[in-house]
Formats: structure tokens, sequence, C-alpha cells
């Protein structure tokens, strides 16, 4: 090779590597460089927290272990899950109500229960409840139904100064999941027809499991594995570009209260994992909306198998995500 050709070699080489580096520190700068002081490990609970972990744990023994996979394959179970939801909510205090619609002849139903406030501005807690097939579904997603009862249960006596509203969703897996039929997706149309004002939407996606093996965390790049732990031992938040100030102030809130680590990005949509959840839902229709997660098959040994069971969980840790989300949604509703 001539000194010319090695020269040109050279200079496209280093153009090259001068471009991956800046677009890294632009998608750090951007979408993942979060506020707030982080903590390094977990706390201990309070009085109170262990008191959230026992009913965080009944709930998921409900859904994964006495009622099991719940999906259109399994629908007496689907149904089960949905009655019992209602009836959760219902003792609670809050009046569900089933917003329903017909696929393959049969009922599917989206729950809520809405706590309104002095303005008309929404804040959307929600989890979706069937489970993929094959699989129980306690990680995935029996700990985003049972912290979303829970956090319902916690504001069901408030006078909050936004409306509050908890969902229970139907149809996230697949087959459906990212299609006309998923739940959410029916649940968000009908929102936006209706004018819903929804300035938050936070999705609880599988957010049970937590590790500190070394190398214990993955991700869908060798360039996010770059900016973030190896060990899985945090809460992620995510959301698309278009959500990051919601995103950013979540994570802000959190970090205000919490005592577990947490990490956030803001990223596009296209990104392995970004979308995977009921959030990609209401950004369809232009809402904003972030998913809260452990990051799924990331980390989690037992994703979409049939041993996603009750007892693979970290119950304590889980408990501090809640106890940290129900600080972020009273914080949310002062803004």
């Amino acid at each position: 090779m001539s000194p010319v050709s090695v020269a040109k070699t050279f200079f496209i080489a280093l153009c090259i590597t001068i471009a991956v580096a800046a677009v890294s520190v632009l998608l750090w700068w951007f979408g993942m460089r979060m506020p707030g002081k982080n903590v390094s490990t977990a706390g201990a609970l309070s009085t109170d927290e262990v008191a959230l972990r026992e009913e965080l744990r009944a709930n998921v023994q409900k859904l994964a272990g006495e009622i099991g996979e719940r999906n259109m394959w399994h629908y007496a179970q689907l149904n089960a899950a949905a009655d019992f939801i209602e009836d959760s909510l219902s003792r609670a205090g809050l009046r569900p109500r089933r917003d329903s619609y017909k696929m393959h002849q049969q009922a599917c139903h989206n729950i809520e229960a809405e706590i309104p406030g002095a303005e008309p501005e929404i804040i959307l807690v929600g989890a979706h409840y069937d489970s993929v097939f094959g699989s129980p579904g306690a990680n995935d997603n029996g700990t985003g139904v049972a912290a979303t009862l829970a956090l319902a249960r916690r504001f069901a006596s408030a006078k909050p100064k936004h409306t509050l509203r908890f969902v229970a969703f139907v149809n996230e897996e697949p087959p459906y999941f990212l299609s006309g039929e998923m739940g959410s997706l029916i649940y968000a149309r009908r929102c936006k027809e209706r004018g819903d004002k929804i300035s938050a939407m936070i999705s609880l996606e599988t957010i049970g499991y937590f590790s500190d093996a070394p190398n214990s965390q993955v991700y869908p790049s060798r360039v996010l594995g770059a900016f973030y732990p190896k060990v899985g031992n945090f809460i992620g938040f995510v959301s698309n570009v278009h959500s990051r100030p919601l995103l950013r102030r979540v994570v802000a809130l959190f970090r205000k209260h919490a005592k577990i680590p947490s990490e956030g990005a803001a990223l596009p949509w296209f990104v392995p994992g970004v979308s995977w959840s009921d959030q990609w839902s209401f950004w369809k229709y232009g809402y904003p909306g972030i998913m809260v997660t452990d990051t799924a098959p990331f980390r989690y040994p037992y994703y979409h198998s049939s041993n996603d069971r009750p007892d693979k969980l970290d119950y304590d840790r889980f408990t501090l995500v809640v106890s940290g989300m129900e600080n972020v949604i009273q914080d949310l509703d002062k803004l």
C-alpha cells in the first residue's frame, strides 16, 4: 500500500472514530445524563414498607401462583385476573370501570379507576395483566399489576391537584404486542378521541428482579453498555425522545426520595427494549410516557418462561421501587 493510501485510510478511520465519539457524547448528554443524586445500594425497609412488601407479595402470588397463565389461550384465567383487579380496586374504595372491546368474538377488558382532581390534566399509571403464552407471568407482569393496585390503594382517599388514573391493560403480550389489538393501544386511542389530557403516562413493566452478581446486567448494544452499570441492582426509567422532559422529572423525583439505585435513558423508540410495553401505545397518540422496568430480558433469566414464578422475585427491592413511585406520583401531582 502506498504512503498516500495509508494516509487516506488513516484519515478515514480517524474521521469515523471522531464521529462515533461525538455521537456517543451527544447521546450521553441528551439521552442518558439524568438529574438528581443516585444511591449506590438499596436501603432497609421502613415499617410501612414491610407492610407494602407483604401486600405486593400477596398480589403477585394471586396472579401468578393461584390464577397462573392468563391470556386469550387461557381465557378463563384472563377473566379471573380481570375480576381480581376490579375487586381489589373496589375494596380500596374506588369505582373501577371496564373499558372493553371484542376480539375473536370474546370480550377483553382494560380496567381503570380514577381519582378526580381539581385540574383536567391526568397522571396515568398502568400495567398489563396478561402473561405470555406458556408463562405464569410473576415478574412479567404480575409485579406491574401488583404495584398499580398498591399505588391505587394509597391514593384512593386523596384529593389530588391532577386527576389520577390507574389502569390495568389486557393483551400486551404477543401476538398482540405492538399491534392494533393491543389493549393499551385501543385504550389510548379512545383517550385521544375523548380529548383526555394525559400529561404523564407511567408504565410499570417487569419490576421485581435484581441481582448483585457481576455482569448480571446486559444491554441491547455495546454503546449503551459503555454508559451503564454491569450489575443489575438498579431500577430503570426509559422513554422515547419526545418524552424526555417527563423522564427527567420522574427520575429527579424518584432520586429525591428513593432508597434503591436508578438509571434513566431517553432514546429513539426503535432501540431494542425502549418501546416494549404499554407506553408505546400512548406515544402513538402523542402522549408523553415512560416505562419503569428492571430491564426484563436484559437481566431477568426467567423472562417469558414457565419459570417466571413468584419465588424468583426480590420483594424487598421491588417494594423500594413501588415506595419510590408513590413519592413520584405525589410530587408530580404538585407540579
